[in-house]
């Protein structure tokens, strides 16, 4: 329900309405002609923001920031899994002050120092082929590694695309996890075994991951900073989205965005 004070329930001034109007005609507008059958010819003129919004059709997106959740829960929507032995992952929500949207977020406090653990949270409620994903993370803690990341076509926890930023090793790399083997994918343009790109990655501070795939071609970003481009195909049809860690990681996360792109 509307509230008395909705800007859809007042009514236009005549001020307001000559604006409008005006506004539409000073529209930039655009005369498109259509070639039909036998050579006729038909004029349309439509506005500028008519072409861009068919030639630019807008994604769906969601921005999940864990503030609606108890503390201490696993959020609905959210699966716990593991690529690998160790012990047993431990996500919750948490209050945390220094939060980008507070109160909450979404935090892997366990501390099992297996190396080839990898604890993962997966959004179920969405599947998609291609888009982009972001999200804030700080590296709170871990002494054998402090491993933030971002998975992607994820078909269970054997398959599955990850990027991921190392506090520890100052450095952001791609990898595809496939039958249960972890594989990292040489940037574009680089020798094939480079293992991604330095990069200096803060601890205790929020940065923001980013990944967008489309077809076989990824694209990385840091704190809104392309890193480098990956082009792989092992992965080519639509899969679940989530988060990832590492061994003793300690990781928070907030404000989790999917878009998809609508291709499936």
């Amino acid at each position: 329900m509307r509230g008395p004070h909705s800007l859809e329930d007042r009514p236009l001034s005549r001020a307001n309405h000559h604006r409008l109007s005006g506004s539409r005609r000073n529209a930039p507008q655009v005369t498109l002609i259509f070639v039909v059958q036998n050579g006729i010819a038909m004029k349309l003129r439509i506005t500028l923001g008519s072409i861009l919004a068919l030639a630019f059709p807008i994604c769906p997106a969601q921005t999940i920031n864990f503030d609606r959740a108890q503390a201490g829960s696993v959020p609905d929507g959210w699966t716990i899994a593991m690529t690998h032995q160790g012990g047993a992952p431990k996500w919750e929500v948490l209050k945390d002050g220094s939060a980008p949207s507070k109160p909450n977020v979404f935090a892997q406090i366990s501390s099992d120092r297996t190396a080839g653990r990898f604890p993962l949270a997966i959004w179920d409620r969405t599947s998609l082929k291609d888009g982009a994903l972001s999200v804030k993370f700080k590296a709170v803690s871990g002494t054998v590694d402090q491993g933030a990341g971002l998975v992607w076509r994820y078909r269970d926890a054997n398959n599955y695309y990850i990027v991921r930023a190392n506090a520890l090793e100052d450095n952001v790399v791609l990898y595809k996890v496939q039958n249960g083997e972890r594989v990292s994918l040489a940037p574009k343009g680089a020798v094939s075994n480079a293992y991604g790109v330095k990069h200096k990655v803060p601890k205790q501070a929020w940065a923001t991951l980013s990944v967008t795939f489309r077809g076989r071609v990824f694209t990385v970003s840091l704190d809104g900073e392309k890193i480098f481009d990956v082009e792989d195909t092992s992965f080519a049809g639509a899969g679940k989205t989530g988060l990832w860690t590492k061994a003793d990681s300690v990781i928070y996360f907030d404000d989790f965005l999917v878009v998809d792109d609508g291709n499936k």
